[in-house]
């Protein structure tokens, strides 16, 4: 949907339709990750902007959500390609049972020649579990997929030192060697159609990077330059992948997963944890926002820097009655046995950071994020 006149972008769709179809025909197996559901339902009842409250939006996505999968239909089916609605939910990949049927789907429908067209299950998700952006969400598929490299078209022509819309100096960046370096102003450009701005793309080249997934952010006028990308033209701003080892499956699941909120971590827990033992509640000196059990939380030390993130066996509430505890004191504190281990090591992945800084960065990328989407 054309943020300036809220109509559909028809040309470009159909433009994004015949170069997704070429990659296809040339071999390559392609899923596009689109938004509009609620920008469609927007144009379907006539409203200008999208409205406040969970429930009109949902009522909105469902409407238009039918809606733009007949539009792509009709082209892909121009084209002689097929397509298929995929929606997802966060709960759905926080789940490693739920995470393997997504992916054993994808790999039917890439048999069966299909392109797979993913949206967030608006409808269902539920508020402290969305993925909030199709950013997160298209990073969180690549890493799914074990995709060579993930594009994000958004509107402008890739990263910028500053925001290119208010200083004229601003420099696009070309490469991104290390998102650990990255000193860029990420100013929301997010439209009124739309969520998000640089700030969700930032974090969802740290999820992709991590995962090993390749990442650029280039200019959505043009869809064809997506030929361009993979050409390996200068265009854009390319996020090189990450050094990280995650080599198992189940690792490369918990890497690609956007952390909610922080545990902050005594030395000694820091110590365990670097040599792969488990989390205990005993280490644990401070609990950063509100979370459900059984997502992924990122692990920071005492200095505040960002060293791992893992599954949690406790919701945030929990953990505020445990932290500090030995685990054989859960039943007198929560009054229930729960897990002997608040993470097991089996769960939790190492990341690799360059300084406090940078962290503090990607922390302030995810509430900025989580701040767009309230």
């Amino acid at each position: 949907v054309d943020g300036s006149t809220g109509l559909p972008s028809l040309s470009k769709i159909a433009s994004l339709v015949e170069v997704l179809s070429k990659l296809k025909r040339d071999g390559t197996n392609v899923a596009l990750v689109s938004s509009g559901a609620v920008g469609f339902g927007c144009l379907a009842l006539g409203l200008k902007e999208r409205p406040e409250g969970v429930m009109m939006k949902q009522a909105l996505a469902a409407t238009g959500q039918a809606k733009l999968m007949e539009l792509y239909g009709r082209m892909f089916n121009s084209l002689g390609e097929s397509c298929a609605q995929v929606l997802l939910t966060y709960d759905n990949l926080g789940h490693r049972a739920q995470f393997l049927n997504a992916v054993n789907t994808f790999e039917a429908l890439f048999k069966l020649g299909v392109v797979p067209i993913v949206n967030e299950n608006d409808t269902v998700a539920v508020e402290e579990l969305r993925f909030g952006d199709n950013d997160c969400l298209s990073a969180m598929v690549a890493s799914m997929l074990k995709a060579e490299r993930l594009i994000i078209l958004t509107d402008v022509d890739g990263l910028y030192t500053s925001n290119p819309n208010k200083d004229p100096d601003a420099k696009r960046i070309p490469v991104v060697e290390n998102i650990d370096d990255l000193d860029v102003d990420t100013s929301s450009m997010g439209s009124a159609l739309g969520t998000g701005g640089m700030a969700t793309k930032i974090t969802a080249a740290k999820l992709a990077t991590a995962s090993g997934v390749e990442m650029s952010i280039v200019s959505a006028k043009n869809p064809s330059i997506i030929l361009e990308v993979m050409r390996g033209d200068n265009v854009g701003t390319l996020f090189k992948k990450r050094s990280l080892k995650v080599s198992k499956d189940r690792k490369r699941w918990i890497a690609g997963l956007p952390a909610r909120q922080l545990i902050y971590l005594d030395d000694g827990a820091v110590r365990a944890i670097q040599k792969k033992k488990p989390l205990y509640a005993a280490g644990i000196t401070k609990i950063k926002g509100k979370f459900p059990s059984n997502v992924a939380i990122g692990l920071a030390d005492s200095k505040g820097v960002i060293f791992a993130q893992g599954i949690s066996n406790y919701s945030s509430t929990e953990l505020a009655l445990l932290k500090g505890k030995q685990m054989q004191e859960t039943y007198d504190c929560l009054g229930y046995h729960g897990s002997e281990h608040v993470m097991h090591r089996g769960n939790i992945v190492l990341l690799q950071f360059s300084s406090k800084k940078q962290q503090q960065k990607v922390d302030d990328a995810k509430q900025s994020s989580s701040s767009n989407n309230k």
